[in-house]
This record gives C-alpha cells, structure tokens and sequence, in this order.
C-alpha cells in the first residue's frame, strides 16, 4: 500500500460535469483522486484537466453495476493510494433517458429496470466499503440522485420510483451508520448539470433547459462532510419559485 497521510476520494461514474467537479474540489482540501468509469475512453483527458489545475489522480476502468469489479477497482484504489475515506457515487442518475416509460403504461419489468441499474449498483457499493468504514469509525458516502425521488415529475415515469427508493436508501443508511462515525447523503439534483453528457446532448438538440452549475454543487458536498449535520441536499432549476 502507498503510504500516505492523504485522504481519498474515489469518485464512480465520474463524467465531465458534476464528478470532476467533485474531484476538484475534494483534492483543493488535500484528497488523492481516484477517478472510476465504465471505460477509460475518456480518462486521460480527465487527468489532463486535472493536472492543469494542479490536481494528481489515478484512473481506473470498472463497470460500477458489476459488484465484482466494484469490489475489484475499490480494493486496487485501496491499495495504490490508502483507505478510502470518501465515496461520491454518481451513475445513478445519468444514461437511463432512453429507457423511460411512462407509468400508466409501465409493466412489472419496466419498473424494476431502473432498480437494477441504479439502486442496486449503489447498495452494491456501500457494500463494499461500509465495513472497512464502520471498522474505522470513519467515512463518507455521497450520492447522486434525481428530483423526482422527492416531488412527483411525471414525465420520467419509471424513473421516478427508483429515484425515490434510492433517496429513501440513503437517507435511511445515513440515519443508521451516523452514530457509528460515518456519514451518508444524498445530492437530489432537478435540472441539467452544465459540461455534463447529458447538457451537452440537450444543448446540440437545441433544447436547452435550466442548468445547475456542478463547481457549486460539489461545494456543497464539500461543506455538507464538513458539518455532517444534513443528509440531504436538493439543486432544483425546475421548480418555479413561489
């Protein structure tokens, strides 16, 4: 194991917008980066950009809905850079668009396919770091989820139902584990992360949509481990305000 005095941050399903933005932020206090995808297709530019703000950090390829491999690529980050301290979980709300269908015409099997792909990846990866945590009586677990985990949007269908229990799962989690030092929350996001994939289809699409700026969500993140006082923080673009 390389010895350090670092922190670590390993952040799963990193993507331009919101995941590199937490890498950045995370590694301003002093975090090694450890930066997870599917591929790594698009690693060495993350690094790049990285570096060019003065940002070290590692890739690693791992396809986060495989429990063997998280629990490979956690162990491999483990041992190049330290215990993990900290865990932003982001896949949960991106690249399910194309697979929505509205309720009134959902079966059984188009429910649960949300589940499949992005709640149970998340108890996939607690899983695998929780114990390790609870061992040390330290840790932090964050997690991207949707807006329609906690007002009810009709036109993600069912999305929604899995959005909801992966909030429920966290906000549930974060109420079990804070008494033994580790803290869990949610980042419920309503609107477009601006250099995000999905942003960037939108905006080529011509259908632009209010954005949410990631540098000031993973600043949030960044004071919400801090105080660990709130398990939740929501980003609403969508919502007309009152």
């Amino acid at each position: 194991m390389t010895s350090t005095s670092r922190k670590v941050i390993a952040v799963l399903g990193v993507g331009p917008g919101l995941g590199m933005s937490v890498a950045r932020r995370f590694r301003r206090e002093g975090f090694a980066v450890a930066l997870v995808s599917r591929t790594d297709v698009r690693h060495a530019g993350y690094r790049a950009e990285l570096a060019a703000d003065g940002v070290e950090s590692r890739s690693y390829a791992a396809d986060v809905t495989d429990p063997q491999q998280v629990r490979d690529v956690l162990t491999r980050i483990a041992a190049d850079l330290g215990d993990i301290d900290t865990v932003y979980y982001g896949p949960a709300a991106a690249d399910l668009g194309a697979r929505i269908v509205p309720l009134p015409d959902a079966d059984a099997a188009a429910v649960r396919a949300p589940f499949e792909s992005a709640v149970l990846p998340a108890v996939g990866v607690v899983t695998a770091v929780l114990p390790r945590m609870l061992e040390r009586g330290d840790g932090a677990l964050f997690f991207g989820g949707g807006l329609s985990g906690l007002r009810p949007m009709p036109m993600l269908g069912n999305l929604a139902p899995a959005s909801a229990a992966l909030r429920m799962y966290v906000l549930t989690l974060a109420a079990a584990v804070k008494e033994h030092g580790v803290y869990a929350a949610t980042l419920t996001i309503g609107g477009l992360i601006e250099r995000g994939d999905i942003h960037r289809t939108m905006v080529e699409q011509g259908m632009p949509l209010p954005t949410l700026d990631p540098d000031e969500i993973a600043d949030t993140a960044w004071h919400m481990y801090v105080a660990r006082d709130e398990a939740e923080a929501v980003f609403d673009a969508l919502t007309p305000a009152a």
